[in-house]
Parts: structure tokens; C-alpha cells; sequence
């Protein structure tokens, strides 16, 4: 089946370059020069992945994923040419699924949305996972406490998947990282800190003495049992 994704970034050349390549491995790419333009052609529909450009006229890159976030759970792989680490927090605060510098081979970029959509596929519906009031639908890619659902981000349902089937234990931080797919992605400490203190305040936790989502210092993270 061919794959539809959508390119936003005013870099003509780098469209050309990339929907030469990705046509022979059935991806169509749509194209669009700025992030309005890349919002409305997504709100048409039939988009399964987002590569999305920091630094353009008009919205930028940061904005467009602003945006997308507020109603969508697309995909994102952010692609841009500013390759420092407070970018890559930025963007993956706000919700993108994977981050690749300018300049990346078209090859790698193919990889990554491979990986990307691997990681939102639906799985089998018997892995749903209970953690006391915890309760974790793979499938649907969907969490509750109680009956209240909980507005994950991608990244952030993946560390919360990682961490329950391993509850009780505790996962360092690289192996949190990896475990959540993210381990072709190199971020600092500070990236995933950022990221478990947002999961956290979504579980209602207290930043200050958590029950249920604990930072285990100098070895990594701990999801309880039986939070209390």
C-alpha cells in the first residue's frame, strides 16, 4: 500500500530530491511551502506522515506542530537544518514523533518514517495492560485512570507503555529511551526529564512527591504498582 506523506518546507529542491526517492518505495509525497498551506492539506485528510521544516516564512515549523497537536495525533518527523539540542526538546515537547537534521539522506529519512509508523500501528487488542487504576489499550494506543483519559502526546504514550510493562522495576534512562523507540534519536537528559515531568502531571502525580511515577536518582524511573 502506498504510503501519503506530507512535506512542509519551502525548500523546492529538497522536494524534488525526496519525492524522486521515496516514489520507487511506495511514498507519495505531497508538498507544501509554508505551514498554512501544510495545515489545510492535511485538513483535507489522507496524510499518514508529517515532515515538517523549523525555519520558514510566515509559521514556522514550531507553530505549524503547535497547531496540528491541537487536533491531530499525525505523525510528525521534524526535518530542519537547526540541529541543536533545544530545537530537538522544543519540537518533542510539543509532540513530534522523531527529529532528523538537515542534512539527512533521503535513505535515513525513509527509515524514520518507517520506524515512525511502525510505532503507531495498531497491535493485537488481548495486550491491554493494568497497572492498579492504570489501564493501557496498545491497540488503540489510548490511556485511563478510572474513566478519565489521558491526553497523551505520541513520545509520551510510548514512555508510559515502556514503563508499565515493566512496573515495579526500574528502567534507566537509556533504556526508557530505547525502549520507547526513540534510541536512533540523540537528545540530552534534559529531553526525556522534560518529557516523564509532563507524563507525570497528565497521570496527576505531585511534582513534588510522586506516588505513582517516581525518578529513582542516578539509576532512572519507576512506575508503581499500587500508587495508593
Amino acid at each position: 500500500m502506498t504510503l501519503r506523506a506530507l512535506l512542509i518546507d519551502d525548500d523546492v529542491r529538497l522536494a524534488e530530491l525526496l519525492r524522486a526517492y521515496l516514489a520507487p518505495h511506495d511514498v507519495a509525497l505531497a508538498h507544501a511551502t509554508d505551514g498554512a498551506r501544510g495545515l489545510a492539506l492535511v485538513d483535507l485528510g489522507g496524510i499518514d506522515v508529517v515532515l515538517l521544516d523549523i525555519m520558514m516564512p510566515g509559521l514556522d515549523g514550531l507553530e505549524v506542530l503547535r497547531r496540528l497537536r491541537a487536533k491531530s495525533a499525525l505523525p510528525v518527523v521534524m526535518l530542519t537544518a537547526r540541529g541543536d539540542e533545544t530545537d530537538r526538546v522544543v519540537g518533542l515537547e510539543l509532540g513530534a514523533d522523531d527529529y532528523l537534521a538537515k542534512p539527512a539522506s533521503p535513505r535515513e529519512l525513509l527509515a524514520r518514517i518507517r520506524a515512525v509508523l511502525r510505532r503507531v500501528a495498531p497491535r493485537a487488542p488481548d495486550e491491554r495492560l493494568v497497572v492498579g487504576d492504570l489501564e493501557i489499550d496498545p491497540s488503540a494506543r489510548s490511556a485511563r485512570i478510572g474513566e478519565r483519559v489521558l491526553a497523551l502526546t505520541g513520545l509520551e504514550f510510548d514512555l508510559l507503555l515502556a514503563l508499565a510493562q515493566r512496573a515495579g522495576r526500574v528502567v534507566s534512562r537509556d533504556d526508557l529511551w530505547n525502549l520507547a523507540g526513540r534510541g536512533d534519536t540523540v537528545v540530552g537528559d534534559r529531553t526525556l526529564d522534560v518529557h516523564v515531568s509532563h507524563l507525570r502531571a497528565k497521570l496527576g502525580d505531585d511534582a513534588r512527591d510522586p506516588k505513582r511515577l517516581r525518578t529513582v536518582r542516578g539509576a532512572g524511573y519507576q512506575l508503581s504498582k499500587d500508587p495508593g
